[in-house]
């Protein structure tokens, strides 16, 4: 990694029109001193007009005008480095919008006018065979004769230039005959692009998208001369010192993930980057990649997990099944998802890997091996296995793809299985070594697009669609998780966390992002409900009967105990919010209703039960009752998975807000404005010596203690002595370790699990942690314990704070 600021913490700030680039800059001095070393932003590059997000970028040569441009990026910089704080980016290389009008973007203006003579043609991924030369352009509400009888299409000239348009849209018109002298359809007809209804993108698109949004058009980044134009201006900055580090969207949809990598560490020296890969089971991310790790999706899992106790995972599923009136297999829904996905969803996917097929097989049935081939995608139990065409393959990726073709030949009736292994044999480029040029070229392709085209079905499929169906424990249901995995055992932890230290000790952790279902506070109290099932179940049924008012006919088990989650996870939500996060949830489930032809009743319906559930004050009185009796299992949770990831092995991030209790839902709840006065006015307060009021003070108090000693510490964190050892304790209910390396600068963490539980049966009683020898002191506290076997009780007491930092006591603090 090159030389820069030490990366030792981000927080995460999303930009858009309600944070922009001189906002955040107003925040960098609060930041520095919660004790962040570097403000992570999103990306930063020219977006769509208004985008709330930045993953929609259309000029890779500027800055974002409605953030700031230039000059408000350069006052950010400023500000970060005057108070002490480096900069980390986003960046998304797999693709870039089609805005509306797509003048916008002068490289699709020139392909769609110049079709595959222009100068950016090789930019974008698109299969110009598939349609003779031309590329869909799904923009219409109806078919083109359709359009063009009611006059929606009209041909016009700006600057000189022939235009045709349609509502908001214009399109270019080739160079050619005078438009003015031709019919519209045949005008039309001789264009490198084909007008088409919205609808024919799902069967008929010829360009790679981003999963299934047609707005975004992927882009070749394995081509050096893109790459270099659309990372110019972000590889100046880390070449400049603006920018310290760089996080990568998506590099599973890349033709080239690690050839992408080795080219992005060699124009910017190496700089600290981390890619947004989600690791399913026991995957490793390949150990060959020219980054620092992922974005922490692993570590999330791992850490919420030793908060969620494993002996509910039978009463909780036996509720859920009482409740929906059936069992819940997630495997079986999952397999559902995605045959949902590859045939309904992403067809015009599925018939691009065909065409090569067809080209590779011309004489064998087209038919089998399409269900082969699809079969073979709803298989992959990840994201991607990592084939280069012609080259080797990792024992990883040849397990992968044979779990893959193992599963997919129960799938498929006898007749098919022969098929299965054609086409599994295709996707680890078996079919190169006898293939001749124009063969080898299709096979290649198949290595490539195949792999692109697993990650789009295993997200739709089980984070867009299973993880709104599955109700065992909705807490469970995050991104890079498993619903089937209740629980991590205090030894797999510290498993993971050695690995970590030991093979990616720069890579990111987290517990919310912008991408996560319901934010890390959210988890924490639902967590409460494996450790409580009895009480759970008991609550549930009175909730029940108490909404039968706001219920109609069409609001279904599974939605509403769904909601009934939400509900004591997210309380207070207001109608508004939890009606918009309930009409995602119910379309993202599409069991009743979807995105597209949804059932407008049905969600009328859901609706007024959210409305009705809200705002009624028997409920709301119930929901509180629930949480008091429960906060003490709450604040365990909400403060141990906080101190664990902040000094665990790696870099944390802090998603915007999350450095109090915040309890978001799902984009775009989590992108409302954050109370930054609130914030520093509670740091304050804190740093003055008074007492933490609430939780959220209590959470403050544990961030900035943690953050602030990686950054006086930074060797026991980052450096070569940021060791990490278990600490040995008596009894689950807690997990500890040691960071360094048994030196005088050595950080001990103490964390209360099973909080609830551990009440119960009357607290720690004579459990003990065993503490290297010395005398240690509790930043939290200020309590002092004595080295060797320490009693529980005493290091976190079930009456103070349930989680402990201890330094050696002839160390000033650090607040």
């Amino acid at each position: 990694m090159s030389a820069g600021r030490r990366i030792l913490s981000t927080y995460r700030l999303q930009l858009g029109p309600e944070l922009t680039f001189e906002d955040a800059a107003a925040q960098a001095g609060h930041l520095a001193r919660l004790g962040v070393s570097h403000l992570y932003l999103s990306p930063i590059l020219q977006a769509t007009a208004g985008s709330t997000h930045g993953y929609d970028v259309v000029d890779h040569s500027r800055l974002d005008e409605g953030l700031g441009g230039e000059a408000g990026f350069r006052r950010l910089v400023n500000a970060a480095h005057d108070a002490g704080l480096g900069l980390v980016v986003d960046v998304v290389p797999n693709h870039m919008a089609t805005p509306v009008p797509v003048s916008l973007s002068e490289p699709l203006w020139s392909v769609l006018r110049e079709g595959r003579a222009s100068p950016y043609a090789h930019w974008f991924d698109i299969d110009w065979d598939a349609l003779g030369g031309r590329v869909l352009w799904p923009v219409l509400g109806s078919s083109v004769e359709e359009a063009i009888a009611a006059a929606e299409l009209t041909v016009d000239r700006i600057e000189g230039q022939d235009v045709v348009r349609y509502v908001d849209h214009v399109l270019p018109l080739s160079l050619g005959p005078d438009a003015g002298r031709m019919p519209l359809s045949s005008l039309l007809a001789d264009q490198h692009y084909r007008l088409a209804s919205w609808r024919d993108a799902a069967t008929d698109l010829n360009y790679r998208r981003f999963f299934d949004v047609t707005s975004l058009i992927g882009v070749r980044v394995e081509d050096p001369s893109v790459f270099a134009a659309t990372h110019r201006v972000v590889v100046d900055a880390v070449v400049s010192g603006d920018v310290d580090g760089l996080r990568i969207d998506h590099p599973d949809g890349l033709a080239d993930p690690r050839g992408y990598l080795d080219r992005l560490a060699a124009a910017t020296g190496g700089c600290w980057t981390v890619v947004e890969k989600i690791l399913e089971g026991q995957e490793r991310l390949p150990d060959d990649w020219a980054c620092g790790g992922t974005t922490g999706y692993d570590a999330l899992l791992r850490v919420g997990g030793l908060f969620v106790d494993p002996d509910g995972a039978e009463p909780l599923a036996s509720l859920a099944e009482e409740l929906l009136g059936e069992a819940q297999d997630p495997h079986a829904m999952t397999c559902v998802a995605k045959r949902h996905v590859v045939e309904r969803v992403l067809p015009a996917e599925v018939s691009r890997l065909m065409r090569l097929v067809a080209r590779l097989l011309p004489d064998d049935d087209q038919a089998s091996l399409r269900r082969a081939l699809e079969a073979l995608l709803v298989s992959m139990d990840r994201y991607r296995a990592y084939v280069e065409p012609g080259g080797s393959m990792s024992p990883e990726a040849a397990e992968a793809l044979d779990g893959a073709e193992r599963r997919a030949s129960s799938l498929v009736a006898p007749d098919d299985r022969g098929a299965v292994a054609v086409v599994a044999h295709l996707a680890r480029g078996g079919w190169l070594p006898r293939a001749t040029v124009g063969e080898e070229d299709a096979g290649r392709e198949f290595v490539v697009r195949f792999q692109q085209t697993c990650g789009p079905v295993m997200a739709k499929a089980v984070e867009d669609t299973v993880f709104y169906r599955h109700v065992r424990l909705v807490g469970l249901n995050e991104v890079g998780g498993d619903p089937m995995r209740f629980g991590v055992a205090v030894p797999e932890f510290h498993a993971f966390a050695e690995r970590v230290a030991a093979d990616w000790p720069l890579t990111m952790t987290t517990l919310s992002t912008h991408d996560t279902k319901r934010s890390e506070d959210v988890r924490a109290r639902l967590a409460v409900l494996s450790e409580r099932p009895a009480e759970w179940s008991a609550w549930v049924r009175e909730a029940w009967a108490m909404a039968a008012a706001h219920r109609d006919e069409r609001v279904d088990p599974l939605t509403e105990y769904f909601l009934w989650q939400t509900l004591v996870g997210a309380w207070p939500i207001s109608a508004e919010r939890l009606v918009g996060y309930a009409t995602k949830a119910v379309r993202e489930a599409k069991l009743h209703t979807a995105w597209v032809d949804g059932d407008a009743r049905y969600e009328a319906a859901v609706a007024r039960f959210c409305t009705g559930i809200a705002t009624d004050a028997e409920v709301t009185r119930h929901i509180e009752d629930w949480l008091a009796a429960g906060a003490p299992a709450i604040r365990a949770n909400t403060l141990g998975q906080k101190v664990v990831q902040l000094l665990m092995p790696g870099v944390p991030d802090l998603y915007q807000g999350s450095d109090i209790v915040d309890l978001s839902l799902v984009d775009p709840d989590n992108r409302r404005p954050v109370d930054d006065d609130d914030r520093a006015r509670r740091l304050e307060r804190l740093d003055a010596g008074e007492p933490p009021r609430d939780l959220s003070d209590e959470k403050l108090l544990v961030t900035a203690t943690a953050l602030r000693l990686r950054r006086a510490r930074p060797e026991v964190f980052a450096g070569a002595g940021a060791g990490y050892a278990p600490l040995a304790t008596s009894s689950e209910h807690a997990v500890g370790f040691r960071r360094g390396s048994g030196g005088p600068d050595d950080v001990l963490v103490l964390a209360t699990r099973g909080a609830g539980r551990l009440a119960s049966r009357g607290g720690w009683s004579e459990a003990v942690v065993t503490l290297p020898a010395g005398s240690w002191r509790n930043l939290l506290s200020d309590n002092g314990v004595a080295g060797g076997s320490a009693m529980l009780r005493d290091v976190v007491p079930l009456d103070g704070l349930p989680v402990a930092i201890l330094v050696r006591d002839d160390v000033r603090r650090t607040r």
